[in-house]
């Protein structure tokens, strides 16, 4: 029986498998690289970037609530990095102590420079896209309230509940509630548009 050599250069060792030796198959395995070279830091990253669209949709590894992650090294562990950081830390520099990185666009996915901003948390929290999922009005802060048989319109600043008032409509709480976030809010940019 016959075994052929390793189709990579210089190598003499038997194949084990797709045309390999053991151990550049180990190393490809391990690498993506027969050689055994792994790929940067930031060629990993930007191979895992789609930007056809006007986001930069990450197509890597994603946490349940939509945020990208790439390992990266901390204190000379491996540790998984928000990609959303790295591309704001890439185009705009340091992130300074206890900044938030807001997408502009609601798309937690997304890694365009352009559409992220450094913010406090009060900030990125005024910036929210659309309604909770077990909201039955259509609109944030506006809840039917039984008791009163009418709609109730709150807002959340500061930390605390922000009574706007009760409407026969949720249009009408709507717009009243959407009135008083664009009166306290400042990073709110869906109601202003």
């Amino acid at each position: 029986m016959t075994t052929t050599e390793c189709t990579i250069e210089g190598c003499h060792s038997p194949v084990k498998a797709r045309g390999m030796c053991n151990a550049h198959y180990k190393r490809n395995a391990r690498t993506g690289n027969p050689l055994g070279v792994m790929p940067s830091f930031n060629e990993r990253f930007w191979s895992k970037i789609d930007k056809s669209g006007e986001c930069w949709e990450w197509t890597g590894t994603r946490h349940p609530r939509g945020y990208g992650y790439i390992n990266g090294e901390a204190n000379g562990r491996k540790t998984p990095v928000l990609v959303h950081r790295v591309s704001y830390e890439m185009h705009h520099g340091p992130i300074a102590e206890g900044v938030v990185i807001d997408h502009i666009c609601h798309n937690t996915s997304c890694v365009n420079p352009d559409h992220l901003r450094a913010v406090s948390q009060k900030q990125n929290v005024e910036n929210q896209g659309s309604t909770r999922t077990d909201n039955k009005s259509g609109y944030r802060g506006v809840c039917w309230d039984k008791r009163r048989n009418s709609w109730r319109g709150t807002v959340v600043h500061n930390q605390k509940q922000v009574f706007v008032g009760y409407f026969g409509t949720a249009s009408e709480a709507g717009a009243a509630v959407t009135a008083r976030r664009v009166e306290l809010f400042t990073h709110n940019d869906m109601d202003r548009a």
